[in-house]
């Protein structure tokens, strides 16, 4: 039970046996897409620009990493915290402080003139990220019932934060060569001062009517598990997967989380109590989370290696060239309510890696065929509509069966699950690509080296798929065909 529940919900569409939609409703939707898009975008916006950023603020080489790390690490490891505390102290609440810390931290980016700030503004974007991410995605499903209405709500939230990562590639570019890379922060400050003063005015506060305290010892536990277990992942990425750092945080991680199975299993009012878990639409279906992210991001990164390293492409024609892929998960977002409300969730997760499997295969072929622009832009559009077929698919599974008083934890989980798979795709692919491309023949081109690591590597993530789409369709539970209307 929540306290507050909206009187319609922030609806989509004007179809027969639908609630009446109301112009505050469809503000209030527009608020929490908006921000989505705009969390989606800071993952990427700044990789073209490392460089400028470092020469101007004055990284070293070596410092530029952490730029990215030290977002991703607080992003990915405090969702889970700050889901189930929007449960507990209110999503709306929750929202609209995080939107204000990340306008305060996208100024202080933006105005950066020394390292330390720069790092205190990512740390701040990161935290921002983590609360406001779960608590937009509990506010869209506690407004909208299971069913179509829900669906159609998840798939605009999916295609936005899909494109989003896409277009934060493209607009980093553009906005590094032609203003300066101090407005990829700057944007977010217009934004922030949107959302801030509209969704006050549109948003309704929830929270689980239950008064709970927080489990400290499990919010700990679990937080400093996901930090040092993304810590290795990126450093794995940045490094090798021989690095002792990697190992060392991965096993402290692995520690952290035995502890926090334990701590779970012991206290009266658990954050995550375990048996969330074991429900086969949870745990099955953001496994089908992590995966599904983690093919299509590190996808991304393979293309671009290939791309640049042995086409000869520019930062900013390579991002260009994936805005076909950026057109295809809008489009796969846009259409995968119809495909669950058709087919059923686990159909349609199941299809969505089996079709995306298919896209990917054909890259491998990419340079063995000489309209390869046609290639590469015809399955990348069709590997973006497959993924967010997918991504809607996990998304609608893992938080549908749930009361709305355990909605931030399961969206918070959804959150993990997505970002964990975005940060752990590129370090392995990575890694596959650096071993095969090792493997070649002595002598070979350097171009060559990439091109051989780049095609095993996208085989490695067809077969991922694969795998993806078969514990899928064994392990997911059996969702009915729902109409639309």
């Amino acid at each position: 039970m929540t306290t507050d529940t909206p009187a319609a919900p922030p609806g989509l569409a004007g179809r027969s046996g639908s609630p009446a939609v109301r112009p505050r409703d469809r503000v209030a939707l527009l608020v929490l897409l908006t921000a989505s898009f705009t969390l989606a975008v800071d993952f990427s916006i700044l990789n073209v620009a490392l460089p400028r950023i470092g020469s101007e603020v004055g990284f070293g080489l070596a410092g530029l990493q952490w730029i990215a790390t030290s977002f991703a690490v607080c992003a990915a490891g405090f969702t889970l915290f700050f889901g189930r505390c929007a449960d507990l102290f209110g999503r709306r609440r929750q929202f609209l402080t995080g939107i204000a810390v990340l306008g305060a931290a996208s100024l202080l980016g933006g105005l950066a003139e020394a390292p330390w700030m720069l790092l205190l503004a990512r740390v701040a974007q990161g935290l921002a990220t983590a609360a406001v991410t779960p608590a937009a995605l509990s506010l869209l499903t506690t407004s909208f019932p299971e069913g179509p209405m829900r669906r159609r709500a998840l798939g605009l939230n999916g295609a936005l934060m899909a494109a989003g990562f896409t277009t934060g590639a493209v607009a980093g570019g553009l906005l590094t060569d032609l203003v300066s890379w101090r407005w990829a922060f700057f944007v977010n400050v217009i934004v922030a001062a949107f959302v801030l003063v509209a969704g006050p005015v549109v948003l309704q506060e929830s929270r689980s009517s239950e008064r709970v305290r927080l489990d400290v010892p499990g919010a700990v536990t679990v937080t400093l598990a996901l930090v040092t277990g993304v810590y290795g992942l990126t450093q794995a990425g940045e490094r090798s997967w021989g690095d002792p750092t990697c190992w060392g945080s991965l096993a402290v991680a692995g520690a952290l989380l035995a502890a926090f199975v334990v701590t779970e299993r012991v206290v009266a009012r658990p954050l995550v109590p375990l048996g969330i878990l074991t429900r086969r639409a949870v745990g099955w279906g953001n496994l089908a989370g992590v995966l599904a992210f983690a093919t299509e991001t590190s996808v991304v990164f393979l293309l671009t290696l290939y791309l640049q390293e042995v086409r000869g492409y520019t930062p900013l024609q390579a991002g260009l060239a994936f805005s076909v892929l950026g057109a295809g998960t809008v489009l796969g977002g846009l259409a995968a309510p119809r495909v669950i409300g058709a087919i059923g969730g686990k159909r349609a997760i199941v299809t969505g890696f089996a079709v995306q499997a298919a896209a990917t295969v054909a890259l491998v072929f990419l340079d063995d065929v000489a309209g390869w622009p046609a290639l590469l832009l015809a399955a990348t559009f069709l590997g973006g509509v497959a993924n967010l077929v997918a991504i809607v698919g996990f998304m609608v599974t893992a938080t549908s069966g749930l009361p709305d008083s355990e909605q931030g934890l399961a969206t918070g989980l959804a959150t993990m699950s997505q970002q964990v798979g975005i940060t752990l795709g590129t370090p392995v692919m990575s890694a596959v690509a650096t071993a095969a491309g090792a493997a070649t023949a002595a002598g070979a081109a350097a171009a060559g080296r990439v091109l051989h690591g780049v095609e095993v590597a996208l085989a490695v993530n067809a077969a991922a798929c694969v795998a993806a789409a078969l514990v899928c369709a064994v392990a997911l539970p059996a969702t009915r065909k729902e109409s639309l209307a």
